[in-house]
């Protein structure tokens, strides 16, 4: 599941002209996979304050996620991150935070789309620690 949210990332950031222009061509793959780590744990530490997966994904997937407690706290690692592991300058972490709240937006249709099946609440539950199977009755599907 890493590797569809990974896409998605490289997808979402590559077609961001803003967020494209600060990060260096020979840190695209190494930021990618951080971006995509972070938004894994911070989903994992939401989740339960927001009702399981299903509860989490909703919210994101409503249009709150600017502003909301969910992405400030992922936001808030994700800069942490990318400073400190990648030596990427507030230009950049700045650029990649103000892109977030589309990009969760984007994952949390996706996984919400019966149609696509490259991203699932089932799989984000079982990326998060088998919290999939505990979780399961909360999808809202």
């Amino acid at each position: 599941m890493l590797d569809q949210i990974t896409n998605l990332v490289r997808e979402h950031l590559g077609n961001n002209p803003q967020v494209a222009q600060h990060i260096p061509q020979e840190q695209h793959e190494a930021v990618h996979h951080e971006v995509a780590t972070q938004i894994g744990q911070g989903l994992a530490r939401q989740a339960p304050q927001q009702g399981g997966i299903g509860g989490l994904l909703n919210q994101l997937q409503a249009g709150v996620a600017s502003g909301s407690p969910v992405t400030g706290a992922i936001s808030g690692g994700l800069v942490s991150a990318l400073g400190s592991k990648l030596g990427l300058p507030p230009a950049a972490t700045g650029a990649i935070a103000g892109a977030l709240p589309g990009l969760l937006q984007k994952l949390a249709t996706k996984a919400n789309d019966p149609n696509d099946p490259s991203i699932t609440p089932d799989g984000i539950g079982g990326m998060l620690g088998g919290l999939g199977g505990k979780l399961g009755g909360l999808l809202g599907k």
